[in-house]
């Protein structure tokens, strides 16, 4: 399935129905009362969140989306039928902003969750609510109100357990494919991933949600390389493993790169719980590992996890410590 973060999106409510200028017709009554009945009330606009979806793409196809119009009202006071509400489905963590792309509407984060964005309009009034002691007849009836109509913006911000970073083609994907079911496109270039990948892992019956956020380079949060529209993903996830090459020549200044880049974006992303992973430990000697985990811990003060996801080497030791950093 492909995937779309980002749509611009027009939507229109249900106009409300007119009301009627009806009067009573019964035999023997030469002149019968008003009895028009009011319109019926147009459809509304509703988003809720789907656990189901995680892509915004149906939202390229199609961008003009409209509720039913209320009916008219009729004779016999009876009031038009109500036009029917459009529910649209989107992922959960989708966010809706106005038309500027920066003031937000709604953070849809739970499953579920709903909203009326655009109210339809009330439906016009019947020629019976004109009735009164000076006029008997009232040939007066409204039309129905417009309903809502505007442009928005939907962006979609993944929230998973776990949010998998690094440089280019320091091994992302091919972690999340050995550790969850996902089946991300592989390749020894960068920018690989180009849209953020998710899968589920499994450990001791508990389960976490890891999503491979694509490559940041520096200058990622103004735009650079694919960009901060990959940065925001990061914003949703609880924790972040940053995965980092150890056949790097420079591996103290390659973390410190994205460290800065998530800085930049946003400090809140600094303040999530790291994990470091130290991946490709088969393409070169255990003696050399050692060396660059013990420089690199000194400088660091954290505890660094040594892998390979193309080897399958201490990915059950990762399981363990994701699962606790999620549930414990």
């Amino acid at each position: 399935m492909k995937f779309l973060d980002q749509a611009k999106i027009y939507i229109k409510a249900g106009d409300g129905g007119s009301g009627s200028a009806s009067f009573r017709r019964e035999k023997f009554i030469e002149f019968g009362g008003p009895d028009g009945g009011d319109g019926g009330h147009g459809g509304s606009i509703v988003f809720t969140a789907d656990n189901n979806l995680n892509t915004l793409i149906d939202f390229r196809y199609q961008q003009h989306f409209k509720a039913d119009k209320g009916e008219s009202g009729k004779g016999k006071k009876k009031t038009g039928k109500s036009g029917k509400d459009l529910i649209l489905k989107v992922p959960v963590g989708t966010q809706i902003f106005e038309e500027d792309n920066n003031t937000l509407i709604e953070d849809l984060v739970k499953p579920e969750q709903k909203i009326i964005i655009a109210n339809g309009g009330k439906g016009g009034l019947g020629n019976v609510r004109f009735k009164s002691s000076t006029n008997r007849t009232p040939r007066k009836k409204t039309d129905g109100d417009k309903g809502e109509s505007f442009w928005i913006w939907l962006q979609l911000k993944v929230i998973a357990d776990i949010g998998i970073v690094g440089m280019p083609n320091s091994g992302k994907s091919s972690l999340l494919s050995v550790l969850t079911n996902a089946k991300p496109k592989i390749a020894n270039y960068p920018f690989t991933t180009i849209n953020p990948n998710l899968g589920v892992a499994n450990y001791n019956n508990k389960e976490i949600t890891l999503a491979d956020i694509p490559g940041l380079i520096e200058g990622a949060h103004e735009g650079i390389g694919l960009g901060d529209k990959f940065l925001r993903h990061i914003e949703r996830c609880k924790n972040i493993l940053h995965l980092i090459d150890i056949t790097d020549d420079n591996l103290l200044e390659n973390y410190s790169k994205v460290r800065k880049e998530l800085v930049k974006y946003s400090k809140k992303l600094t303040k999530k719980r790291e994990i470091i992973v130290f991946n490709k430990i088969d393409m070169i000697s255990d003696q050399e590992i050692n060396k660059k985990i013990d420089i690199f811990a000194k400088k660091i003060k954290k505890k660094i996890y040594p892998i390979s996801a193309l080897k399958h080497k201490g990915l059950t030791t990762i399981k363990r410590e994701l699962i606790k950093y999620v549930h414990w």
